[in-house]
């Protein structure tokens, strides 16, 4: 019994995504605009259109693969990820190893594997991969035959080892890798049982019946965003990105989190507040006219529409920061009056 309710504990009753229009490139009107959604989707459930209905998804048509969230570089299309981080989270041992065979996995229904499941691994994103290695778990991402996969799509095993890459440069900084393995599933991976630790077991099962009312429902999306909350306009998936920078770095350690800086060719226009996705960029005017550019690091995505969209081209691309940048706003500018 309680194996068959681990292994549904996923977040299979939410098929379509949550989309949050302020957070899309489209919606914001940035230069070039953003259509990744819609070109990797397998399935031609994403749809673009004009400015407040930017992307619409054919329910009909999405199997909730998740490609189109993992591809969003803003977060605009998103699943809850607790569910996912519970599962791994709940087969890390008490001493600091994953339980049973050393492992904790995840895995796609039409491998055929046994243990924790979601509908596709194409909702792997490195803010899952970068928690296991934060909690010391060697995590193993076990896909079937991609190639006829009617859920997924033939590239979802080469997508995985992208975010893998990803993941260990978000990690470098810690000095703990995620230990990470992509591979097929085996014949003997049928007979994989959802080990957890004893902790695990036990918030495992005050969940189940959480977990069987949500899967009765046909769809449970999220819930919106609530703008008006500053600390809401951050994806979760990056939110848990910097929550699992653990152990935390080294105060010269530079941190992998690529994000704007301004030269002194900047004019001071509103551009680049006007279409950052999650408001991490601030344009602040003071009493005398003046104006100040403030970044809030941890909200930044590195989607880089301020760039691209910025007039003057006075903005560039910085990769690496000191963990200090994160405590709070960064100035990038602090211009002259334009009153």
């Amino acid at each position: 019994m309680l194996q068959g309710l681990l292994s549904r504990l996923d977040d299979s009753g939410n098929l379509v995504p949550r989309y949050t229009p302020p957070r899309c490139l489209l919606e914001r009107q940035a230069v070039g605009g953003c259509d990744i959604c819609r070109d990797v989707c397998p399935h031609n459930a994403v749809l673009t259109g004009l400015v407040g209905s930017a992307i619409q998804i054919d329910a009909d048509a999405c199997t909730g693969c998740g490609i189109c969230v993992q591809a969003c570089p803003t977060g605009a299309l998103e699943y809850g990820l607790q569910p996912t981080l519970q599962n791994v989270r709940d087969q890390k041992a008490e001493d600091g190893a994953a339980a049973g065979e050393g492992e904790a996995s995840l895995t796609c229904p039409q491998s055929g594997a046994g243990g924790p499941q979601l509908p596709c691994l194409g909702r792997v994103t490195p803010a899952v991969l970068s928690a296991a290695g934060a909690w010391g778990t060697p995590l193993t991402l076990i896909h079937g035959e991609c190639e006829t996969c009617p859920v997924g799509a033939p590239n979802v095993p080469q997508r995985l080892e992208a975010v893998v890459a990803e993941t260990g440069l978000l990690r470098a900084a810690t000095g703990r890798p995620a230990r990470v393995t992509v591979r097929a599933a085996t014949p003997e991976d049928a007979e994989r049982a959802v080990r957890v630790s004893r902790r695990g077991a036990f918030g495992a099962l005050f969940r189940a019946g959480k977990a069987q009312l949500a899967q009765s429902i046909p769809e449970s999306p999220l819930p919106f965003v609530d703008w008006s909350e500053p600390e809401e306009r951050t994806p979760e998936e990056w939110k848990w990105r910097r929550l699992s920078l653990k152990p935390a770095p080294a105060p010269q350690a530079p941190v992998h989190w690529p994000a704007p800086v301004v030269d002194d060719t900047c004019i001071d226009c509103p551009v680049c507040h006007n279409v950052c996705p999650t408001d991490a960029i601030d344009r602040e005017i003071g009493d005398d006219g003046s104006v100040s550019l403030l970044l809030n690091l941890s909200a930044c995505t590195g989607c880089m529409a301020c760039l691209r969209s910025c007039p003057p081209q006075a903005i560039h691309e910085q990769t690496e920061w000191l963990p200090a940048a994160f405590d709070g706003p960064i100035l990038l500018r602090e211009g002259a009056s334009v009153m």
